[in-house]
């Protein structure tokens, strides 16, 4: 890439973000268009009675290695920790909570301990889950060497039926890592999505599953540092600009589209009223937003293969927002099994919450239900499923409940998705 090359990079969230700052550090003239007025897509921070609120929870783990450098690159990796060693508190109501942790033994068996006295499952379904975990690492071996396509035949559930893992096991077990990592149950995956996750996460590195935190808010930790450092990279970044087609010229790329958006580090009040350029030109083209907008963005140039990822299918989030009077848990987070509660984080310390407070969010990935609930109704089912599950929140008082959506967080894991993922590299030069 030489000094002379333009590029554009269409989204300005993590990916966005990344791709604008390598470019930049290779030497080229970057511009970055995207249709929000801030920087870093879906993670975002918002402002709600007084406290600072993520729309929803993100962890990472600690084999995220391209995240974790790029939260370096801005500066902000300071904001996040990971811990020494992977421990999910599990909450089950009406039993005592039970530490899942791996130990230091070699992958896969620093997890062994952990699942030989899991007490949600029996001990023959404690032994059938080891042996079900043996064979998935294998499973996901075979994937690098040409069986991927044929796995992404099967969900992840219907292949550890087969392998003696039922409904409860499911429940208890695979999706405690199924849910939050692919959005979609075990029982929908796709095997070779899921099988990737988990070697990648659990059987392959002793450390790699080890979860990561945000100590801040994702504004402080990604919106603001990205700005900075887009700044001092010398990339040009426009925000409240919409792309809406692109087109092939004889000297690269034509970005149509626009909007009374700014850029950024200029003063607001002076860009809002002012309409950006309705068309942008470049030798190359990055497209790092949603492939919901992916597929009408690149139509023009890509022709069916951008219809096609229409086909994907998208998996919501939905997550509570519950503040206490008081403090209700004295875990940083835990998981849930036998409850509508999936995940529940700590994050009062990072939201400003007042003293002696406590603020909870509750993370539910692949929540179709929950998108079509009301906040009334969301309420009334999972403020008694929390008060099952912390037995201090039973005499607390609810001071906030609110509630916030993603309908479309992130692309549907399932079975053939495999086929229509794009490329990080399309056929088109440039």
């Amino acid at each position: 890439m030489s000094a002379s090359e333009r590029v554009i990079v269409v989204g300005g969230g993590l990916a966005g973000i990344t791709a604008a700052l390598d470019c930049a550090d290779a030497g080229a003239e970057v511009t970055l268009v995207e249709v929000r007025r801030r920087l870093g897509g879906a993670a975002y921070s918002f402002q709600r009675e007084g406290l600072e609120m993520d729309n929803g929870q993100h962890v990472f783990l600690r084999c995220c290695l391209a995240y974790r450098a790029l939260l370096a690159r801005l500066g902000s990796d300071h904001l996040v920790e990971v811990q020494p060693r992977l421990r999910i508190p599990v909450l089950k109501p009406g039993a005592p909570p039970y530490v899942l942790r791996r130990s230091s033994l070699p992958a896969p068996l620093q997890l062994a301990g952990a699942l030989a006295h899991y007490p949600h499952l029996s001990p023959l379904q404690r032994l059938a889950a080891t042996r079900a975990t043996l064979a998935l690492m294998l499973a996901g071996r075979f994937a690098r060497f040409g069986a991927e396509e044929r796995l992404d035949r099967l969900t992840l559930g219907q292949w550890l039926e087969r392998h003696g893992q039922g409904e409860q096991a499911l429940a208890a077990l695979w999706d405690l890592i199924a849910l939050p990592t692919l959005n979609v149950p075990a029982a929908e995956a796709s095997l070779a999505l899921g099988a990737l996750v988990f070697r990648r996460g659990l059987l392959e590195q002793t450390g790699a599953g080890d979860i990561g935190f945000h100590r801040g808010t994702l504004s402080d930790i990604i919106a603001a540092p990205a700005a900075r450092a887009l700044r001092a990279a010398g990339v040009r970044v426009r925000l409240g600009w919409r792309a809406e087609r692109v087109l092939r010229t004889a000297q690269g790329f034509e970005l149509q589209g626009g909007g009374h958006g700014r850029e950024e580090g200029e003063d607001v009040a002076l860009a809002a009223d002012a309409p950006a350029a309705d068309a942008l030109s470049a030798d190359a083209l990055i497209v790092a937003v949603p492939h919901t907008r992916a597929a009408g963005l690149l139509e023009e140039v890509l022709g069916d293969r951008a219809r096609s990822f229409a086909a994907i299918g998208v998996s919501p989030i939905v997550n509570l927002h519950v503040v206490y009077d008081r403090e209700v848990c004295g875990e940083p987070f835990a998981a849930g099994v036998g409850t509508p509660v999936q995940y529940l984080f700590d994050r009062t310390r990072a939201a400003g919450a007042p003293a002696g407070s406590q603020y909870l969010a509750v993370s539910l990935s692949g929540a179709a239900r929950e998108m079509a609930m009301s906040v009334d109704a969301l309420r009334e089912l999972y403020l008694p499923a929390l008060r099952e599950l912390l037995p201090r929140s039973r005499k607390a008082r609810v001071e906030s409940f609110l509630v916030t959506r993603e309908h479309a967080a992130t692309f549907r894991a399932a079975p053939g998705v495999g086929v229509l993922r794009p490329a990080a590299q399309s056929a088109l030069r440039g």
